[in-house]
């Protein structure tokens, strides 16, 4: 396609430079004219009047001399509005809704200009394509910058709240002045009654309990987060309506994965422990029900020491352990439900879906192969360790 005759690229030109010309007038008018088409920018004072007079004169200058040929060099105004509104809370509609405002008033102006202009027809017509083709970029530009700006922003935010929640977790070694400070920011009392969340991640750097934080606030209950290696961990405040247990209740609901809970404490500088509390009733979890710390001492105990587990699961079932993988799950399938039944058998070999028979003579088969007497205390507890520490290590881990 032929471009536009040479004679309605200088009209154009012409005009842009005579409308440079009165750049400052234009800049104070189109001010004016925003404010009055945008009740956002009147308001408040969000953003000052020297403010977006500077900002309107420099896109102004920016975008005639786009159109008179000779672009500016340096940073482009637009990509400075798009942060300076984003730093500023401005709605990103609000401010595209101004530059198409802006559109409006230059192509009025061109309009004006070019009544003193011969061949007008033909230069507003290549005026009008190139204008409305800047202010697109230019629309486009700013939605980056602005994108940009909040992202940012926002990993700012994240990192401050972490850095802040660090000082929750790991202890203040001052005198407790800027843990209550960290408190304050993060929205939490200095006294009430807390507890420490840790849940198993799927995969570093996600949340295992996604949207946690906002869910929980929806519930009136208040709480801060963040991901570490391997463990989404949070500081929660319990309320009289949702103690603990309406707590691990809500947290099985939205995650799949493991999740440990502390002792409830009432004094944040106790926070720390109630962390170590939390890791370790997570390690302990092996199912989709949240353990609490005080709740499952054996399993808490076990996972505190992983290779004293080990050994204490190898000495005692070490002879099931090392039978083919078929016959070693279901002898210890069949052993933990029979724990899980209290010792009856009959309750065993339903829930097992087997003649009773089936369940005596599996358990006869785990006492020979252990040495261990289910009929005694000291081989019932031996085994049940044992098994425990199998559930908490996911022993056997075949491929």
């Amino acid at each position: 396609m032929a471009g536009p005759p040479e004679a309605a690229r200088k009209a154009v030109a012409d005009i842009s430079e005579a409308l440079l010309d009165r750049v400052d007038d234009l800049a104070t008018d189109l001010s004016g004219v925003i404010r009055g088409a945008e009740p956002f920018y009147d308001a408040g004072g969000v953003v000052p009047a020297a403010d977006l007079r500077a900002s309107v004169r420099a896109n102004l200058v920016h975008i005639l001399r786009q159109l008179a040929g000779r672009p500016q060099r340096g940073p482009v105004p637009s990509l400075a509005t798009g942060r300076r509104r984003a730093e500023q809370g401005v709605p990103l509609p609000v401010v595209l809704h101004s530059y198409r405002v802006a559109g409006r008033f230059i192509w009025a102006a061109i309009v004006a200009e070019a009544t003193r202009t011969p061949d007008a027809a033909e230069a507003l017509l290549y005026a009008g394509s190139q204008l409305w083709l800047i202010i697109d970029e230019h629309s486009g530009a700013i939605t980056d910058s602005y994108r940009d700006t909040v992202i940012e922003a926002v990993r700012r935010n994240e990192q401050t709240r972490s850095a802040m929640l660090d000082v929750l977790l790991r202890g203040d070694p001052d005198d407790g002045s800027r843990r209550w400070e960290c408190a304050a920011s993060l929205g939490l009392p200095p006294q009430g009654t807390f507890v420490v969340v840790a849940a198993g991640a799927p995969r570093p750097g996600v949340e295992s309990i996604p949207n946690v934080e906002n869910a929980l606030r929806v519930k009136g209950v208040r709480s801060a987060w963040r991901v570490e290696v391997g463990l989404h961990v949070g500081v929660v405040v319990l309320t009289p309506r949702t103690g603990i247990d309406r707590l691990s209740a809500t947290l099985a609901r939205l995650s799949n994965g493991p999740i440990g809970l502390s002792e409830p404490y009432p004094n944040l500088e106790h926070t720390p422990t109630a962390l170590r509390e939390a890791r370790l009733a997570c390690a302990a979890a092996t199912g989709p029900e949240p353990v609490r710390y005080g709740a499952a001492p054996v399993a808490v105990l076990l996972a505190s020491a992983p290779d004293a587990a080990a050994a204490v699961a190898e000495a005692i079932l070490g002879p099931v352990l090392a039978l083919s993988a078929g016959e070693s799950d279901i002898l210890l399938s069949t052993l933990r439900t029979w724990f899980a039944e209290h010792g009856a058998t009959s309750t065993a070999a339903a829930a097992l879906h087997v003649h009773r028979n089936t369940v005596r003579y599996r358990l006869r088969r785990i006492e020979e192969l252990t040495g261990r007497s289910l009929t005694q205390p000291g081989g019932v507890a031996a085994l049940h360790l044992a098994l425990e520490a199998c559930r908490v290590l996911r022993l056997p881990s075949r491929p």
